[in-house]
């Protein structure tokens, strides 16, 4: 993976400039959202051909990275679309995983993507064939570098029989670290890049949820146990607990969070969602931070009196 493309620590992942899971999120947000991450020097973009109905994220990353093409490297997906109604629909069939490399770089307005991986294995599909596809893509020269999201050991095995894999991306933060029994050590072993997403466990670990937080139809974090009920109080509680850590080591609740995902054995790149460039510049700023061995152990102490928590949705 070194050879072909440098991960760095902090990316930005932009499904929230879609739109589709925050109210408000405007086209002119997400291009100052992206310029701004470019200039804080989070220069890696995370993206896929189903953030957003019609590619808004794609679109407005395109918008924000004209004329600065070569200061950023960008990773898309592939094998997910969003039929009538707001249908979500998995499709690793490779006829439908090429058009969608062709769409994808047209609203990036590029010739070659990065990073492409596929979103997430196709049940009705054998991932084989998908890898099939993007063994194309990559031998054409079309992609650099392959991944696959939302994959298990056994999927990344079949997948790399294929087609060479050189990442993997999953989610994980403090309290979601199911990856650490065995795809983390899997991915090590093959040297191949891990990227996660989720690090704030969609703004939970900000610090700025409220006990009696109401999460409107149009925001999917209604949909998650997590953020429910007696759940969700517990999650509460935790960030309590973390937030006085960082408090004792003059930081922000967020550069913490970050600043511990990045430092876990294993993982190669965290992805940060942002709908503004103030969110941005707070992120930023974990890359600046520190965290010694005595606030690791008592992060991990807090996460081990938590316990394993409700999860979600797979994608």
């Amino acid at each position: 993976m070194k050879k072909q493309l440098d991960l760095p620590g902090l990316a930005l992942g932009c499904w929230p400039l879609a739109g589709m899971t925050r109210a408000g999120v405007t086209r002119e947000a997400a291009v100052e959202t992206v310029a701004a991450a470019i200039d804080h020097g989070i220069t890696h973009l995370d993206t896929a051909y189903c953030y957003g109905e019609n590619g808004e994220s794609e679109r407005a990353i395109a918008q924000a990275i004209k004329g600065r093409q070569n200061e950023v490297t960008i990773a898309s997906k592939c094998g997910i679309h969003w039929q009538v109604g707001k249908k979500q629909t998995v499709n690793g069939h490779p006829d439908r995983i090429i058009q969608e490399v062709q769409e994808s770089l047209d609203r990036l307005q590029l010739d070659r993507l990065d990073l492409l991986y596929l979103h997430t294995p196709d049940p009705n599909i054998p991932i084989q064939e998908s890898a099939g596809a993007l063994r194309r893509l990559l031998d054409e020269g079309t992609v650099r570098a392959v991944g696959l999201s939302n994959g298990n050991v056994e999927e990344c095995r079949l997948f790399a029989e294929t087609c060479p894999l050189s990442a993997c991306q999953r989610h994980f933060n403090m309290l979601q670290q199911e990856i650490g029994p065995e795809l983390l050590p899997y991915c090590q072993s093959k040297q191949m890049a891990m990227v996660t997403y989720w690090p704030l466990m969609k703004g939970l670990l900000t610090g700025k949820m409220k006990r009696d937080q109401v999460f409107s139809q149009t925001d999917s974090r209604h949909k998650y146990p997590m953020f429910r009920g007696e759940e969700f109080q517990k999650n509460l509680d935790f960030v309590e607990t973390i937030q006085s850590l960082a408090t004792q080591q003059n930081m922000t609740l967020v550069s913490m969070v970050l600043a511990w995902t990045m430092a876990q054995k294993g993982i190669t790149t965290v992805l940060f969602g942002a709908t503004s460039a103030k969110q941005v510049a707070a992120n930023a700023q974990a890359l600046g931070c520190h965290l010694d061995d005595s606030i690791i152990l008592s992060i991990n102490e807090a996460i081990q009196q938590r316990g394993p928590i409700l999860g979600g949705r797979k994608v």
